[in-house]
């Protein structure tokens, strides 16, 4: 990755535009960003970050504050100039620019107050071919950064910590503990999956566990139901789920309540076999008792039944009667039968014929089935002629339709085409009008392009001479501090040569102050003082000199610092002159307002272009189209004069052969159903006289027969035999009651025949109930034996049952123990909390700790030259709290041979230490990353703890990663860099914001 060029506008300290030529600056390899503190030069880096990722560093989000709606906007903006930042590099290969501006509040266009704007980024890449930049399509914040994280291979924590290298941060990495340390390089080299695989064998080795607690669970409910299917005989292990053992102990417990249950069953057999001996025997002595009671009542109801039949013996010959008179009267039923089915059917046929006479005409009332019948046929016929009659009344009333048709299509024809000739006689003048406004736009946005050219000149002259006029005083201020700071010094320095002079003239008396007794003389070399100088009044000692020329230096300093922004404000004066003239504000600022109200008014003339475009364009499209109308409604006049003569002829025709069918109906369709009326009426009425006719002949036929049968069946008249007859039910009641009798009387006599029925009349009345209950009891005695001999079957069975599923659940418990068992040790190995982790070191410790290695070795081969071979970085992996294995870094003193802790550096060494881990570390995460080119780094402070000897060892160092032509910025305000570094950026800070001042290495 390569910087290119970054412009920023309103962003962070910086009022204006700026821009950054990273090209220039990364020619002489090594470049230095200074500027007093709180100028700007971080706000540089984080404009990088921003165009990048959209966000600023980490860090640094917060602190950033401005106004408008955004944080990252400058106070010293215009309100109506947008926060943006453009930066432009190569990356994998790619040259691309990436323009982003945040979500702002602008001054609304018309009125007062702000309206909120969206944030917006642009990406675009530079064709070679072309030489043309070209967008990629995608404008949303997400998408350009993801699209710029995958070209980096790094996140934005990763690249602040391997680009933006923040001194401070790796201070205090090398002074921090494990945990720290490890909470960084996991962030940087995204260890998280690690910890994830931790996490997961803990969460596999707390499944396997509930697992195999809820396998003993489920065998210690297998056990509780063997406990309760053994009648709580069975003694359970004292032991919870998940202990070692559980399932031996159950199946030890369930092989003892098996063997106690099958002894209790051969106990339960013998006395249920006992008990079902004491009731067969009881059975049988009650069933001998109610058959003796049974053959008892039988006989005293035999002689019942005898006597209730003497009683109706006379009844019973009445029917007897009754019954041979109705089967001589069955012979006359037939006649019977026949005679009433044909005197119904002749009543039906009768009120059938009167009906359907009813709707005849009265000249066919008299007219017998034959004469009906000839009626309908000659109406059928009529009937049959009027086919073709019809076919020509739909016909003439289609072409009734079509005729009407034709007059609405003639009637809407005209209305159109005087429609169209009343629009196309104003035609010229709508499109002249038209052309007219369209070409005054034309001319209208031809003047907004030219006077929005001469806007942007205009204020910025405006504003050069705004800071013309505001420099101009300050120069004035600045040159006659300068004076006074001058003459100032101009009196210290004489001050001080004055006092300096009297000080040599009393140096003897100084000396003489320090001499001794016996020691030798600083000037004359002699032990002996005989006449020492003495100090006159007014002497001028060493102290005091100091002082003078101390305020002296200080007024100096003054003096030039007050030179320095004296030449400082006349340079920018200069420029300012140079940009803005000699004119006033006033006129300025009018002409610029005059500028924009012209371009205001010819924008908004301009924005009618398009309107009149589009209206042009239709009203032409609406000329063609009724011109069209125009010329397709003439040709359809004139088609339609021979079609209409063609209806009226075809129509006369047809109305002449319809008068001749139709007669006197109102229409063919009247007549055709007046005969199809007629017809109906017809064939309904000769139908049913004749079917009147046919039913008087089988009635009068019927009538003989029934007398002749009652004759010879012995009855006077028809009607006797009729009254003889019974019905079927009747019948079969009667026959009922003679068979009845008739068996009971057989019966009755059976019984009082039987002999062990005679026998048991003359015993005593049998004792039931003392049999029953003897039975009852040895009854009640074998059903309870049976109960017990089932219930041990039961428990036999249910044991048997449980013991081989506690069996199945213990030989499948087993293998969820072993993978239990095999889980746990690989999660406490991975959580450093098992035996076998001698170093207590989680598994994503331990991937940092091979990382921390990996960085240590990269930082040493730099340390080594920044300390002149004196220190080597080594991690450590001894254990730290908790009696875990850290992420220790030390330092190796090849002066001593002995290993220290990095926090007993000095601030010089901490600094150069420090630097060698940030850029090891950032050569470990480019490797990690998958060695993405980093051609661009940035040292954001820390070189004014170092020496000059020490300085010039990091510089050199630096200035070796030219070697692969990567560029190096430093950012700091150590004053002794500017001489070192010769390519500069510059942060002057003002009033009304920051702005940049760029050297190369040639200037």
């Amino acid at each position: 990755m390569r910087l290119h060029r970054l412009e920023m506008t309103a962003f962070g300290p910086f009022g204006s535009t700026q821009t950054v030529d990273f090209d220039e600056l990364a020619a002489a390899g090594l470049f230095l960003l200074h500027g007093p503190t709180g100028a700007g030069k971080t706000s540089v880096l984080d404009a990088v970050c921003y165009a990048l990722y959209g966000k600023v560093p980490g860090a640094r989000e917060s602190g950033h504050s401005g106004g408008q709606g955004s944080p990252l906007r400058s106070d010293h903006a215009d309100p109506a100039v947008s926060t943006r930042v453009t930066l432009e590099l190569t990356v994998a290969g790619r040259r691309l620019e990436i323009t982003r501006q945040p979500a702002w509040l602008r001054p609304k266009k018309r009125g007062t107050g702000t309206t909120p704007e969206k944030a917006q980024s642009l990406l675009r890449e530079h064709d070679a071919a072309t030489g043309a930049w070209k967008s990629t399509g995608s404008r949303s914040h997400q998408e350009i950064g993801e699209e710029i994280t995958q070209l980096l291979g790094m996140s934005r924590e990763q690249f602040c910590q391997v680009v933006l290298l923040p001194q401070g941060d790796f201070a205090r990495f090398l002074r921090a503990d494990a945990e720290a340390r490890g909470k960084l390089l996991g962030r940087l080299f995204a260890t998280e999956r690690f910890g994830e695989v931790e996490k997961r064998l803990a969460e596999r080795r707390r499944a396997t566990e509930a697992r195999v607690k809820d396998a003993d669970t489920d065998l210690l409910n297998r056990a509780h139901r063997m406990q309760q299917a053994a009648g709580d005989a069975m003694e359970l292990p004292a032991l919870t789920p998940g202990d070692p053992g559980l399932a031996e102990a159950v199946l030890t417990a369930a092989a003892v309540a098996r063997s106690t249950a099958r002894e209790q069953l051969a106990v339960a057999r013998c006395a249920l076999d006992a008990a079902e001996t004491a009731r067969a025997r009881a059975e049988r002595e009650a069933a001998a008792a109610r058959e003796l009671a049974r053959l008892q009542r039988r006989s005293a109801d035999a002689r019942e039944r005898a006597a209730r039949l003497e009683e109706a013996s006379a009844a019973h010959q009445e029917a007897r009667e009754a019954m041979e008179r109705s089967r001589k009267a069955e012979a006359v039923a037939p006649a019977l039968d026949l005679r009433r089915s044909a005197e119904a059917e002749h009543r039906r046929a009768a009120a059938a014929e009167q009906r359907a006479r009813g709707p005849l005409p009265a000249g066919h009332a008299g007219d017998g089935a034959a004469g009906l019948a000839a009626a309908a046929r000659r109406a059928a016929e009529e009937l049959g002629g009027l086919e073709s009659a019809r076919r020509a009344e739909t016909r003439l009333r289609a072409l009734a339709g079509e005729r009407d048709r034709l007059d609405r299509q003639e009637r809407a024809d005209e209305e159109a085409l005087q429609e169209a000739e009343e629009w196309l006689a104003g035609w010229e003048e709508t499109r002249a009008a038209l052309q007219a406004r369209v070409e005054a736009a034309q001319d209208a946005a031809t003047r907004a392009e030219q006077l929005a050219a001469r806007q942007e000149p205009a204020r910025r002259r405006l504003d050069a001479a705004r800071e013309r006029d505001r420099l101009a005083a300050e120069a004035g201020a600045a040159g006659e501090s300068a004076a006074a700071a001058r003459v100032k010094a101009a009196a210290a320095h004489e001050h001080w040569n004055t006092l300096r002079e009297q000080r040599l003239d009393g140096i003897a008396a100084e000396l003489a102050a320090a001499l001794r007794d016996g020691e030798p003389c600083a000037v004359c070399g002699s032990p002996d003082h005989p006449a020492p100088a003495g100090k006159d009044v007014g002497h001028v000692d060493r102290a005091t000199e100091e002082a003078a020329r101390a305020g002296h230096r200080r007024l100096q300093e003054e003096a030039e610092r007050a030179e320095r922004r004296h030449a400082d404000l006349r340079e920018a004066l200069a420029a300012a002159v140079a940009e803005a003239g000699e004119d006033p504000v006033g006129e300025l600022a009018r002409e610029c307002a005059e500028l924009t109200e012209r371009h205001r008014r010819e924008h908004l003339a301009a924005g009618d272009l398009h309107p009149a475009r589009e209206e042009l364009r239709r009203a032409e499209q609406e000329h063609a189209r009724r011109t069209a109308a125009r010329q397709e409604a003439a040709v359809r006049a004139a088609a339609r004069v021979g079609h209409r003569e063609r209806l009226d002829e075809e129509r006369a025709t047809l109305e002449r052969e319809l008068a001749e069918a139709r007669g006197a109906a109102g229409s063919v369709a009247a007549r055709a159903a007046q005969l199809e009326h007629a017809v109906t009426l017809l064939d309904e009425a000769a139908e049913a006289a004749r079917a009147a006719e046919d039913a008087a002949h089988r009635l009068k036929d019927a009538d003989a027969r029934l007398a002749d049968a009652a004759y010879r069946a012995g009855f006077d008249t028809p009607r006797a035999a009729a009254d003889a007859l019974l019905d079927a039910a009747g019948h079969r009641a009667l026959q009922q009651r003679l068979d009845a009798w008739e068996q009971e009387l057989a019966a009755v006599r059976a019984v009082l025949a039987e002999e062990d029925t005679a026998a048991a009349a003359q015993l005593p009345p049998a004792d039931v109930t003392a049999a029953e209950a003897a039975l009852a009891a040895a009854t009640r005695r074998a059903r309870e034996a049976a109960s017990a001999h089932d219930a041990a079957e039961r428990r036999c069975a249910d044991l048997d049952r449980l013991s081989d599923e506690a069996a199945r659940a213990a030989r499948a418990l087993a293998p969820l123990r072993a993978r239990h068992d095999k889980v746990a040790r690989m999660a406490g190995l991975a959580a450093g909390t098992s035996a076998d982790n001698e170093r207590k070191m989680r598994l994503e410790s331990y991937v940092l700790a091979a990382r921390l290695e990996q960085v240590a070795a990269a930082a040493t081969a730099r340390l080594l030259r920044m300390s002149s071979g004196r220190y080597t970085l080594v991690h450590s992996d001894d254990r730290s709290g908790r009696g875990r294995s850290g992420l220790g870094l030390h330092v190796v003193d090849a002066w001593t041979g002995r290993e220290r802790d990095t926090a007993t550096l000095s601030g010089g060494e901490t600094f150069f230490a420090s630097l060698a881990l940030a850029l090891g570390l950032a050569d470990v995460v480019t490797d990690e990353a998958g060695g993405v080119r980093l051609d661009t780094l940035f040292i954001d402070e820390g070189f004014g703890s170092l020496d000059d000897q020490t300085l010039d060892e990091v510089l050199d160092v630096l200035d070796s990663l030219r070697e692969r032509d990567r560029s190096v910025g430093i950012v700091s305000h150590v004053a002794d860099l500017k001489r070192r570094v010769h390519a500069q950026l510059e942060v002057v800070k003002g009033r009304r914001g920051s702005v940049l001042r760029q050297r190369g290495a040639a200037g």
